[in-house]
């Protein structure tokens, strides 16, 4: 039976740093909830997240298709050497640091449970610069992207109490064929490719950004990522 484990259990909420006016753009004065601190005990889970969590940017995060943002510690090994930085669960601004399965395991319409916790899988994260901002790394929403090892967000089916060490099961699986893995390719390295994303569009269980978007695509409106990875 698939689990995943949640090791590290984050909340934040938004704070305003950086200096009004900078010249140096990783300088300037932003407004981001990334910064997540541990939890000890527990806390409930509710529609729009994690008690005690936020979001500044609710246009862009957040909401019931984002309630939790989770992140695999499998991947902290590979970043640490990559970017030669001590790196702790909540690094990536994630909710859950989870072990157990990858990108290459989970799928999109996954239903993970631990008694009334209740979870879906909804959609891959898309990184934006203010990951880059907060490791001073301006390429690194990109690498994440490119490398696939991006991590993912839960919906809440049924809300419930969570804390550390819990152990969430796989019950319900309704999309085999469309892991993070692949939906991280299609939408990422095969723009070209309009029926693969007719096909994910239509993948059971996707957020409905995710499906506007790779329709749009499918049509021939291509949608332009610099903003969101590069930053202002």
């Amino acid at each position: 039976m698939s689990t995943l484990t949640i090791i590290g259990l984050q909340t934040g909420l938004p704070r305003t740093l950086g200096t009004p006016g900078a010249a140096e753009p990783m300088d300037r004065e932003w407004t981001t909830g990334f910064f997540k601190e541990p939890v000890a005990g527990v806390r409930q889970v509710r529609a729009l997240g994690i008690e005690g969590d936020g979001q500044a940017d609710l246009v862009n995060h957040g909401g019931p298709d984002k309630a939790i943002n989770v992140y695999p510690s499998e991947h902290y090994a590979a970043w640490t050497e990559e970017l030669g930085l001590t790196l702790q669960a909540g690094a990536f601004g994630e909710n859950f640091t989870t072990t157990g399965m990858t990108e290459r395991e989970v799928c999109v319409g996954d239903v993970f449970q631990c008694g009334e916790l209740c979870l879906q899988v909804s959609q891959p994260r898309q990184p934006c610069w203010k990951l880059a901002r907060r490791w001073r790394i301006k390429d690194l929403a990109a690498r994440v992207e490119r490398t696939g090892r991006t991590g993912w967000y839960f919906r809440m089916l049924n809300g419930g109490p969570v804390q550390a060490g819990m152990v969430l099961t796989l019950v319900k699986r309704p999309a085999p064929q469309w892991t993070i893995a692949t939906a991280n390719e299609i939408m990422h390295h095969r723009k070209e490719d309009a029926e693969a994303a007719l096909a994910l569009a239509g993948c059971p269980g996707l957020s409905a950004s995710w499906q506007r978007s790779l329709t749009r695509r499918a049509f021939g409106e291509a949608g332009d990522t610099s903003a969101r990875l590069m930053g202002p």
